[in-house]
């Protein structure tokens, strides 16, 4: 593939897509990091490494209803050199963003197969999502629309706990600002470590950030048909202090307990201990943020008897030990 010789030939080619409800700032923050780039390799007196343009199926796309417009470098069809391809994080309804751009996640999906790298920045996974390039990968993605993304997408395994992917040629971020980790292990990979060293502290970004768990807040997923597994999402996080069991949850909701975590992995993604976990972890955190209870009286609050169980589910869920959340995120001021 075209993208294993890209250094021997020179610049990296990258092509940024003027998608229709683009996050303006990521279109802007990759172009602007890359120049930085090219300025630091002249500062030290080296060749550019990067060659960046904007490409886009019209000669302008607007904004933010018309607040800003993004005149493209090159249209679609004159694209025909494509190291790298991004994709900008995404603004509103996925879905509707997803049938606005039909048309480059087509384009994507052919250069991708010609040789070209795609990387998508926080939800601009659903436009990679759609293409078919990651059936059968992973990826990450934004954790508030992660659900979604698993939903629409079951082929793909969604680690929505990192804060990016790179499997063959293939890109994904987290939320927020997690695409400029992406970006400079980008950097990184076409340039050097020392380079992607100096770029993260010249925009002060942490470089080997690796993981979103302590930013996620979790929300089942509920847009799903099943009305009944609703009203059972509702009373484990209405009664997640109480020691419920999957037993006991299925003859609440009159079903077998395989029917019940037949239908309720179906229609939330999550096994039922999974979900109890995950709510349980989530009044956790709300206590911990608080800072007004010990972490044993939290653990206990949120119905936990064992200290290392509690330590261990808590670790895993969040990237974090409690003391640790309690210390980075409690609202209490210090005495």
């Amino acid at each position: 593939m075209r993208h294993l010789f890209v250094l021997s030939l020179g610049m990296v080619r990258i092509y940024i897509l003027t998608v229709r409800n683009a996050l303006v700032a990521s279109i802007a923050d990759c172009q602007h990091l890359f120049s930085m780039v090219n300025d630091f390799l002249a500062e030290k007196g080296q060749a550019p490494a990067f060659e960046i343009k904007l490409a886009g199926i019209t000669q302008e796309v607007r904004y933010q209803n018309g607040m800003i417009n993004i005149r493209p470098d090159v249209l679609l069809p004159d694209v025909t050199d494509a190291d790298l391809i991004i994709i900008p994080a995404l603004t509103g309804d996925l879905n509707t963003a997803v049938m606005l751009n039909r048309e480059y996640t087509l384009w994507a999906a052919a250069q991708y197969k010609e040789g070209a790298e795609v990387a998508s920045l926080g939800s601009g996974v659903f436009l990679l999502a759609f293409s078919g390039l990651l059936k059968g990968r992973q990826c990450t993605t934004h954790w508030h629309c992660a659900n979604e993304l698993k939903f629409y997408y079951p082929a793909i395994e969604v680690v929505d706990e990192r804060m990016i992917t790179d499997q063959q040629g293939l890109y994904s971020s987290g939320g927020g600002n997690a695409y400029w980790n992406l970006l400079l292990h980008l950097v990184e990979k076409y340039t050097s470590r020392e380079m992607a060293i100096y770029t993260a502290k010249y925009f002060a970004v942490d470089l080997d950030k690796n993981i979103q768990s302590p930013f996620i807040v979790f929300h089942g997923l509920k847009d799903h048909d099943d009305e009944t597994i609703k009203e059972a999402q509702g009373y484990i996080e209405k009664q997640f202090r109480e020691k419920l069991t999957v037993d006991e949850l299925a003859r609440r909701f009159n079903m077998s307990r395989r029917t019940f975590e037949r239908r309720f992995k179906k229609a939330t993604r999550h096994t039922v201990a999974e979900y109890m976990q995950h709510v349980k972890i989530e009044g956790a955190k709300t206590q911990l943020e608080i800072g007004r209870r010990s972490i044993q009286e939290v653990m206990t609050y949120t119905g936990y008897t064992d200290t290392q169980t509690f330590r261990e589910v808590f670790r895993r869920i969040t990237g974090m030990t409690p003391v640790e959340y309690r210390n980075k995120y409690s609202r209490q001021l210090p005495d």
